[in-house]
C-alpha cells in the first residue's frame, strides 16, 4: 500500500494513541506519519492466499500469522506488512509486535522501492527474524531472502514451490497466485488449458 505523509515529528506514544482510534492506518517513520492507501484486488487475493496457507500450516502449533493490522516495531518505526508470523509475543502491547519470524510484503509500483530498502533494512534488525518475502502483484515472482542465506535474495516462478524454512511450510507459487489476474498467470492457465484439451 502506497504511503502519504500526514503530520510531521510527533512522540511514539502519541502515534500509538492515535492509531487505536483512527479509521485510516499510518505508518510512523523517523518521527512522521503515513497514511496508507487502499490496495488493489491482486494485491488482497495475494495477501489472502498467503494469509490462509500459513493460518492452515500452523494450526495447533505456537506460532499464528497475522494480516496488515498488525504493526511491527522495529527501533523506533512501525510498519504495516501484508502478513506476519509471530510465535512468541514478548511485550505487552496487543497492537504492535517486535518479533516476527517471517514478514511478507506484496509489492507495488508505489511501494517497491520502500519495501526493497527502507523496510528491508529495518526488518533484519530485529532478532529472531529469519525471512523476508516480497511477491510482485504485476507479474509472478516470489523472493525470499533469509538471515540463514546473509539475506541472499531466492526467486521462485510458476511451478516452483517457495520453502518457508521458518516454519517447514513448501507452497506452491501457483496457490500464492491463486485468482490473481496479470500477464503471467493469464499466460500460465492459457498454456494449462491448451494442454489439457
Amino acid at each position: 500500500m502506497a504511503l502519504n505523509p500526514q503530520l510531521h515529528f510527533i512522540s511514539e506514544q502519541d502515534y500509538l494513541a492515535g492509531e487505536r482510534i483512527s479509521p485510516i492506518k499510518h505508518e510512523y517513520i523517523n518521527g512522521d506519519v503515513y497514511a496508507m492507501a487502499g490496495a488493489s484486488v491482486n494485491h488482497n487475493r495475494i495477501t489472502v492466499n498467503v494469509l490462509r496457507n500459513l493460518g492452515n500450516h500452523l494450526e495447533n502449533t505456537p506460532c499464528e500469522p497475522f494480516s496488515s493490522d498488525m504493526k511491527i516495531k522495529a527501533g523506533n518505526d512501525f510498519f504495516y506488512p501484508d502478513v506476519i508470523v509471530v510465535c512468541h509475543h514478548q511485550n505487552n502491547d496487543l497492537y504492535y509486535t517486535e518479533t516476527p519470524i517471517i514478514i511478507v510484503e506484496v509489492l507495488s509500483k508505489s511501494t517497491r522501492r520502500m519495501d526493497q530498502t527502507l523496510k528491508r533494512q529495518a526488518y533484519q534488525t530485529l532478532p529472531g527474524f529469519e525471512e523476508y518475502v516480497l511477491i510482485e502483484q504485476d507479474l509472478v515472482d516470489v523472493e525470499i531472502c533469509r538471515r540463514a542465506n546473509h539475506w541472499q535474495s531466492e526467486h521462485y516462478y510458476l511451478g516452483d514451490v517457495v520453502y518457508f524454512a521458518a516454519i517447514d511450510l513448501h507452497l506452491p507459487v501457483g496457490a500464492i497466485y491463486a485468482r490473481v489476474v496479470n500477464p503471467d498467470m493469464q499466460e500460465f492457465l492459457a498454456r494449462s488449458h491448451q494442454e489439457s484439451t
